[in-house]
């Protein structure tokens, strides 16, 4: 099984909020159909709209959400159907062939995936969101590191930081392969962190020290140097979305 990432595009005029509702009542049932499985979709949504201020941008319009899943393979062969479900929900879409490491699993708050059936496909039943909000982070390793190097900081430091400093109850690391689409943007890895709601709008949430100004302090600037220790703060696309899960 191989896991694919994509970035989708909202047609133009379309806001974030209704295209997010859109696509999740349809595309989770027309990837399944085109063979792809564990699909989730992050949508920008008006849950997770107060995260505004939180939001990164490189890509000019930007993405306005993310389909993951797996499929047997992702040879172009093979993925024609799952390309064309992309394209059909979204005016814009770049994939990559990626490889996931779940650091931290979400126990804390279990998901039972949404099914897909015909309710579901035919928008009558509301899918359900996982709690709190998802940190959809697209990123680009430093140009004066070699991929090994960064690679190396990520895993062998950050990683660590990203544990010890903030309040996430799920992260999950997705180094890029390869991409699948012509032209996608030429990032290096893909990350997902689930936070408390209110980590949207109060950072020592986000940074797990409320009410503890010493530790808000030392959080805020160790996550700073370890990130600049490896990102290339110009190629970064990071969006708080609601994320959903089907079966």
């Amino acid at each position: 099984m191989e896991k694919v990432i994509a970035a989708l595009w909202a047609p133009e005029g379309e806001d974030h909020a209704a295209y997010g509702a859109r696509i999740v009542s349809a595309l989770p049932a027309a990837l399944a159909a085109a063979g792809a499985q564990k699909i989730r979709l992050n949508v920008r949504d008006a849950a997770v709209a107060a995260g505004e201020g939180l939001i990164q941008r490189w890509q000019a319009p930007q993405q306005a959400a993310v389909a993951q899943f797996w499929m047997p393979s992702a040879n172009a062969r093979f993925r024609g159907a799952v390309d064309s479900a992309l394209a059909a929900h979204s005016a814009l879409f770049a994939a990559w062939l990626v490889c996931e490491s779940t650091i931290i699993a979400n126990t804390g708050y279990p998901v039972t995936p949404n099914s897909i059936g015909p309710e579901q496909a035919s928008g009558k039943a509301a899918p359900s969101r996982t709690w709190g909000w998802s940190q959809a982070s697209f990123i680009s390793f430093r140009p004066d590191l070699s991929r090994q190097e960064a690679i190396a900081h990520w895993h062998s430091h950050h990683t660590r930081v990203a544990i010890e400093t903030q309040s996430n109850f799920e992260y999950v690391q997705n180094i890029i392969v390869r991409p699948l689409t012509d032209g996608a943007p030429a990032y290096d890895a893909f990350v997902e962190e689930c936070f408390p709601l209110e980590a949207l709008t109060v950072p020592e949430v986000f940074f797990d020290a409320v009410d503890q100004p010493e530790r808000f302090a030392a959080n805020t600037a160790a996550m700073l140097e370890s990130c600049t220790g490896f990102i290339d703060f110009s190629r970064i696309d990071i969006i708080p979305t609601s994320q959903f899960d089907f079966a």
